[in-house]
């Protein structure tokens, strides 16, 4: 594709992307979309085959610019410190800065959207949602593991428990987000995970000193 048909393709799924957010999938047509956009249905279906192809492409879209930012915040957190909970709390507190000032008011999660309108897309459609939500918890392990190793927690936890916790508050958080218009949200209950790692770590970090 020409660099013009990539933007062109881009332009449509981030005007998809808003409306999705507003309205629900189910309530976004596509000339909903070709209105905001200001393309031509001959534009849209140069790109799209059908609003079901449009579905799956915003989801991959999406998706890989989601992954592809987490990954580069802990690359982020790994080059500047050695310590494996400084790079915890490097990342956690970089997403907290993402998440509460992003380009544009917080509308909630598109996982959330795509999962409670599971039904009206293709089954590899959801398998791209639930494989992003696995990718996603998959570094926030890897993260959790590395302190464990170094750091014995104060109480029993696991790594996967810690990942399925802070997934849990972030999903949560948009959802209020969206309810309250606060963009704050999110971040806030972060910085109270963060206090509890803290709980759960201290010991053996004063000890290791």
């Amino acid at each position: 594709m020409s660099e013009k048909g990539e933007r062109s393709r881009e332009h449509i799924l981030a005007t998809a992307k808003r409306l999705v957010m507003d309205k629900g999938f189910a309530g976004t047509s596509i000339d909903d979309i070709l209105k905001a956009a200001g393309v031509s249905k001959g534009a849209f279906f140069h790109h799209f085959r059908s609003k079901a192809d449009l579905a799956s492409q915003l989801m991959r879209w999406h998706s890989a610019q989601d992954i592809r930012m987490f990954r580069d915040l802990a690359a982020r957190a790994e080059a500047l410190h050695d310590d494996p909970y400084e790079q915890l709390q490097f990342y956690l507190k970089a997403f907290e800065g993402y998440i509460s000032n992003p380009t544009e008011p917080s509308r909630g999660c598109m996982y959330a959207v795509y999962t409670y309108e599971s039904e009206a897309f293709d089954e590899d459609v959801n398998d791209v949602v639930a494989e992003t939500l696995r990718e996603w918890s998959a570094i926030y392990i890897r993260k959790f593991q590395e302190v464990i190793d170094r750091y014995p927690p104060a109480r029993p936890v696991t790594a996967k428990e810690l990942a399925e916790m802070i997934v849990s508050l972030i999903e949560g958080g948009l959802i209020l987000q969206r309810a309250y218009g606060n963009t704050a949200i999110t971040a806030r209950q972060s910085e109270h995970f963060r206090a509890y790692l803290d709980m759960l770590f201290a010991p053996s970090m004063a000890a290791s000193n």
